[in-house]
């Protein structure tokens, strides 16, 4: 059986949400991040990067968000879209593109909005402005076309979908005035039934929710108490 390495964050979030639409069966095993649970030698044997998610299935053991959908969509079939090569390379240019770019932006403009211990205007300047010039170009191609891959539903939307409530927590109603394409899918994916499972499964544990001095050390360890 495969077991799911899980905190609700938005990259362990895309996982849930394909093994709720191909209904999987899994084992859901929480890593409690804020309480430094992803830095256990035996999670980092699992993922040595200390990140979640991961996903072990039988002998296999995989890290990144990007690479379990794609191992996944592999493995099943399911939710890859057109099979062509140029349909498959632009599947995997979009998806990388999430995984690389917007994901990482929006969450460092999150980080430097809401948690940096002193004002950093160059940083703070740098990260939102990358982190709308990825959501343009997300809102831009959803404006010609249903789904990112046009007229199928795949691994590439679920990717975004993980993302999208980072716009509300970054930049609040104006964000979705600012990308209303985006705005229309997940309206739409948040309607599925499947979305509405994954959303379940962080009431299966009680996740650590305060920031303190513990959370802080485990979620930013580049030195936040000598910061």
């Amino acid at each position: 059986m495969i077991s799911f390495y899980y905190h609700p964050t938005p990259n362990p979030s895309k996982v849930a949400l394909f093994l709720e639409e191909a209904e999987i069966d899994y084992k859901l095993i929480p890593v409690d991040t804020s309480r430094g649970e992803q830095h256990t030698p035996e999670y980092r044997a699992i993922n040595p990067n200390g990140k979640v998610p991961a996903l072990t299935d039988g002998d296999i053991t995989l890290f990144d968000s990007s690479a379990i959908l794609l191992y996944l969509g592999q493995k099943t079939g399911r939710f890859i879209g057109d099979r062509s090569p140029a349909a498959q390379a632009e599947l995997m240019s979009w998806l990388m593109l999430i995984g690389t770019g917007l994901g990482p932006f929006t969450g460092q403009a999150i980080h430097f909005t809401h948690y940096a211990p002193k004002p950093n205007d160059y940083a703070l300047n740098r990260y939102t402005f990358e982190a709308k010039r990825h959501w343009d170009l997300i809102d831009q191609r959803l404006a010609t076309r249903h789904y990112m891959m046009g007229d199928h539903y795949t691994i590439v939307d679920m990717s975004l979908w993980g993302w999208c409530r980072g716009i509300d927590y970054l930049m609040g109603e104006a964000g979705w005035v600012r990308f209303p394409n985006v705005k229309r899918l997940y309206d739409e994916l948040n309607s599925r039934a499947a979305v509405q499972r994954a959303n379940e499964l962080r009431t299966r544990h009680v996740f650590k929710a305060e920031l303190d001095d513990e959370a802080k050390a485990s979620l930013f360890q580049h030195g936040w108490l000598t910061a």
